[in-house]
């Protein structure tokens, strides 16, 4: 069960490299535990769907009782569940039996559906019941009438795909239309999604971020904060400054790495800052700057870095004014 639960975390993480990290989880029968197991450590994921799904991940010894001696004699066994034959191995039982489930439901904080059939003879309706009340809202039940533990006919699986897809239409709805909504030519936008407390959608042009803080401030980092976003901006522009520099010239410099850290200190301790009182703010910058080059070069570009155009306006005064936009206005 835990190197199912990796596999679902490598997943959403390929994802969310790739493309986007998903939304929506959905999971059916032990599935469904496992969604409820990794959602907490899935960020992005806005809601929950589980179907037919036990409450504890132990529950599925429940199934084949009479052959839990022989898997801890002989280390495994073959089972039928649901129909369908399954070796299960002793290390299978020892991890579900380890699984604390309980507390998972209790801090899942994502939109939540159970699903289940109240006569379903592999996972009986207490399950769902559980999960229901450890959970919190917002949540919602939907019975499957007299659906089978595997949804085997299709008006039962065309049932729950309708219900799931209405459903899950409120929680992707707002996602769904940021390309459009959000674009406005030669700015960058950037607006409140409704998902945790400080999560927006950024629109630069045809490209699309997320922005959040981490859940140590009450984000839910599903994306970068604001100062971050700010470091990989002078971080972009250091590199790229670099590389026309060093293409004009013709030195051979590899690829370039920036590392950027950002604080607060007492402007005492900083010697050479006008400013002699408070804190201020200090931004680090490591530049690794591969290649044969010779010492002369080197300095020259981390010379050329202090003159990258976004880190001559951190330098520069900024005027930044702010309206009110109303529509129609």
């Amino acid at each position: 069960f835990s190197s199912n639960l990796g596999d679902l975390l490598a997943a959403a993480n390929h994802l969310r490299q790739e493309q986007q990290a998903p939304a929506i989880l959905i999971g059916h029968s032990l599935g469904g535990t496992a969604m409820l197991a990794v959602a907490g450590d899935i960020p992005e994921a806005r809601a929950v769907a589980t179907i037919g799904a036990p409450y504890e991940p132990g529950h599925v010894a429940n199934q084949f009782r009479d052959r839990l001696a022989e898997i801890e004699a002989r280390g495994e066994a073959e089972v039928s569940l649901g129909g369908r034959p399954l070796r299960i191995l002793k290390q299978f039982l020892d991890d579900v039996r380890e699984q604390c489930q309980a507390e998972r439901v209790a801090q899942l904080r994502k939109a939540l559906l159970v699903m289940h059939a109240p006569l379903d003879p592999v996972v009986g309706i207490d399950n769902a019941t559980e999960i229901f009340v450890r959970a919190k809202h917002p949540k919602s039940f939907i019975s499957l009438d007299r659906a089978d533990h595997l949804l085997s006919q299709p008006a039962d699986a065309d049932y729950a795909a309708t219900v799931i897809a209405a459903w899950a239409s409120r929680y992707v709805e707002e996602e769904a239309r940021a390309p459009e909504d959000l674009a406005i030519p030669d700015a960058v936008v950037v607006r409140e999604t409704g998902q945790g407390r400080f999560q927006q959608a950024v629109a630069i042009g045809p490209h699309r971020l997320t922005a959040d803080e981490p859940r140590s401030v009450g984000g839910d980092d599903s994306g970068p904060g604001p100062y971050d976003l700010l470091l990989a901006g002078l971080g972009a522009c250091t590199s790229m400054t670099m590389r026309l520099y060093a293409e004009r010239k013709g030195w051979p410099l590899g690829r370039a790495t920036v590392v950027l850290r950002h604080r607060k200190i007492h402007a005492a301790d900083c010697a050479d800052c006008e400013t002699k009182e408070g804190k201020i703010d200090e931004i680090t910058r490591e530049i690794t700057l591969p290649g044969p080059l010779d010492e002369e070069q080197r300095t020259r570009l981390l010379e050329i870095a202090d003159r990258c155009p976004v880190h001559r306006s951190l330098h520069s005064e900024i005027k930044v004014e702010t309206r009110e936009h109303r529509d129609g206005a």
